[in-house]
């Protein structure tokens, strides 16, 4: 009924009206364009969808998932095309609407072609060495400069001249720079840690200034840290570009865990070095948090003040395991330690009291 009401408050030209038979076909030509895109979303677009999970490119995939809610409107506005052209509308009215049905078609354009654009870049930075497809700055990037083009084109359909504006901007965007520097050094230094590559989403660090966890996200502006205890530290990119960083995820993301032990004095070394190498050889082939294939060593370090001193070296999977592995190797050498006779010293005090004659 809505429908029908606006069709018959538009101006005509003169001996010109709208018939009955000319709204069922305009009503007939929405509705046919809604079915028909409904159809090719419900069937054709889920055998697509379909088919394109059981191939090796991702590249379809993608494509798929951009058409996705995208076909329905396609076809209502074809249908409003065909139904404008059909009524006898005054020629300039019937341009005005071809033109807006214009404007929105380049704008279901321009979100169709973000979303396969943002697609590709995350697939394409999921491919390379550098662990990308986690940072949204990438992303975000390309998505603003899609729909900046997208709205270009809508202001040149509009028939706005998009040169003066491009001039307005060129030289307003220096004023904007100087404005905001801040925000921009923080937008380069984010694309300088990731084009660096030495700082990766999912990489574990610590900054000079103590802030440690695993990196989340790398924004146009800041970059997130979620810390062991799960609270998150947000960190602008200049800070984190110009600090000092361990990364505990480079270059490999194993790493070295050292436990010290103390034995007594009068305990057989080689036999210590034998069993500690032992125990620590079978909790690494079954823990998961070790490196099963990594051949523990034992190093003495030195003589104390009352146990002989040395390191056990094992490997972690990665930061987080060594806290497990640790926990582990100490219980299970403890036991050992107890079984083989090994004695673990402790220091002892001894207080002698002087009486008073």
């Amino acid at each position: 009924m809505f429908l029908i009401k606006l069709l018959t408050e538009i101006k005509l030209p003169k001996n010109h009206s709208i018939t009955l038979q000319q709204l069922i076909i305009t009503i007939s030509l929405v509705a046919g364009g809604y079915l028909l895109g409904l159809l090719i979303e419900k069937i054709v677009l889920i055998r697509l969808r379909r088919f394109s999970e059981k191939t090796k490119w991702k590249g379809d995939d993608i494509v798929v998932h951009a058409l996705h809610h995208m076909i329905i409107p396609w076809f209502i506005l074809a249908g409003l095309s065909f139904a404008i052209s059909y009524l006898p509308f005054d020629p300039a009215i019937e341009k005005a609407l071809q033109t807006i049905l214009k404007v929105i078609t380049i704008i279901l354009l321009t979100i169709i072609t973000s979303r396969i654009s943002v697609g590709f870049v995350r697939n394409f930075s999921r491919n390379i060495d550098g662990r990308l497809h986690s940072s949204s700055i990438l992303t975000n990037i390309t998505r603003i400069l899609i729909f900046l083009l997208g709205a270009l084109f809508c202001l040149q359909i509009l028939g706005v001249s998009i040169t003066p504006l491009l001039t307005a901007l060129g030289v307003g965007g220096l004023a904007v720079a100087l404005a905001l520097q801040d925000t921009l050094s923080n937008l380069f230094s984010g694309l300088q840690i990731l084009v660096s590559k030495q700082l990766h989403i999912g990489d574990y660090i610590k900054l000079e200034s103590g802030e440690e966890g695993y990196i989340t996200d790398i924004t146009w502006r800041n970059t997130s840290i979620r810390a062991l205890t799960n609270n998150m530290y947000i960190v602008p990119n200049s800070k984190l570009a110009n600090s000092n960083i361990v990364n505990y995820y480079l270059p490999q993301q194993e790493l070295a865990l050292i436990i010290p032990v103390g034995v007594a004095y009068g305990s057989d070394l080689e036999k210590v070095e034998r069993v500690t190498v032992e125990t620590a050889m079978d909790v690494l082939q079954q823990s998961r948090c070790g490196v099963s294939g990594y051949q523990p060593n034992v190093r003495f370090s030195g003589f104390g003040e009352y146990a002989v001193n040395f390191n056990l070296i094992v490997r972690a999977r990665e930061f987080n395991d060594q806290f497990m592995l640790r926990h582990e190797i100490i219980k299970a050498i403890h036991k050992r330690f107890q079984n083989e006779g090994i004695s673990i010293p402790y220091p002892v005090q001894v207080v002698k009291i002087e009486e008073k004659k």
